[in-house]
């Protein structure tokens, strides 16, 4: 880490906690928030930067989804209760995505010019 950070977090940070993959979530301390704006908050990963490493209960919390990190509880990801509202992408036990059948039969026909 480097030392520009750590006198960011040292000035304006309040750590808030860790995941279970080693990073460090922090928030801005209150008194440094002015005209009613929102606390910033960010993560200090633990290794390469990859945004796929945050789980759901610290990325709700760090999107401003939730008050408080969501820890060990389940966060509903179709809160609109709409059916096709969120549909995780199907994925096998090889980590590899599944194929949908994305051939759909037409219930049309389509035009076709100077016929």
């Amino acid at each position: 880490m480097s030392f520009t950070i750590r006198l960011l977090i040292w000035l304006k940070g309040k750590f808030v906690g860790n995941d279970s993959l080693g990073n460090r979530y922090y928030e801005e301390k209150p008194k440094s928030v002015y005209d009613g704006r929102q606390q910033r908050r960010w993560v200090i990963y633990k290794s390469k930067h990859d945004v796929g490493k945050i789980p759901p209960e610290w990325h709700a919390w760090l999107h401003y989804r939730a008050d408080k990190p969501l820890n060990g509880q389940v966060f509903d990801l179709n809160q609109s209760n709409l059916s096709e509202a969120y549909k995780p992408i199907p994925i096998d036990e090889n980590n590899k995505i599944v194929k949908l059948n994305t051939k759909m039969k037409r219930s049309y026909q389509p035009w076709i010019p100077n016929e």
